[in-house]
């Protein structure tokens, strides 16, 4: 049985379970919880961190990007990149913006500091890293406007990887509430048509006991 080890809330973990479920590839969850730290969880990555995945032929693989270049390489049926090299590499290009600097710029400053801090007891919430989350995000939302005023999809015509990097970003901060989509209707319809893919349906029925999401989170309606 092919087995993700992940986190629920982990932007980084939703991309590969969001691009497992597009290649129509079965797979079961395996909490793993990396700040405890265990054994098995070092032994399978020495980093610590999540998403592994233990793919059906044995496979050991970390890393979300690592994963999912293996997975579109490994099976090759549903591409969720062009085969054009240019389009290939905006792919890779908004991946990395997503993986990296949306994740810097606003969902360490909210989910981390809102949820995470409170999971594994590190101290109270910084309200200065929340207050620049919530400013940066508007910057986000509106690079995305102004890729899918010119695309189809954020990286070209067809639904791929950078969609799914970035969704899986702003799903784990909309969990929070904490995304303004009203200010920004285009960002808003692209998010829409995302999360209304069947391979969301997992992830928009995550619930944390305690910690309920907004109503609207799982409404492929808003």
């Amino acid at each position: 049985m092919r087995t993700l080890y992940h986190f629920w809330i982990s932007p980084a973990c939703r991309k590969v379970r969001l691009a497992l479920d597009e290649k129509g590839l079965k797979f079961g969850l395996q909490i793993e919880k990396p700040w405890e730290r265990r054994p098995n969880l070092l032994a399978r990555n020495p980093a610590g961190e999540v998403p592994i995945l233990v793919d059906e032929n044995g496979a050991v693989l970390a890393d979300s990007q690592a994963i999912c270049e293996y997975l579109e390489e490994t099976y090759e049926d549903v591409p969720l990149m062009a085969k054009d090299p240019i389009e290939r590499a905006e792919t890779r290009r908004l991946i990395a913006w997503f993986d990296h600097k949306f994740y810097r710029e606003v969902t360490d400053n909210l989910v981390d500091e809102k949820i995470m801090k409170r999971l594994t007891k590190s101290g109270m919430p910084n309200t200065a890293a929340i207050r620049a989350g919530h400013h940066n995000i508007h910057y986000h939302l509106e690079y995305i406007t102004y890729l899918v005023e010119r695309r189809s999809w954020l990286a070209g015509e067809e639904y791929g990887l950078a969609d799914i990097a970035a969704a899986a970003q702003l799903s784990s901060v909309d969990y929070l509430g904490d995304v303004p989509w009203d200010q920004h209707p285009a960002a808003k319809v692209w998010y829409s048509r995302a999360k209304s893919r069947p391979s969301f349906r997992g992830i928009l029925g995550d619930n944390l006991p305690g910690m309920p999401a907004p109503k609207h989170y799982a409404d492929l309606d808003f």
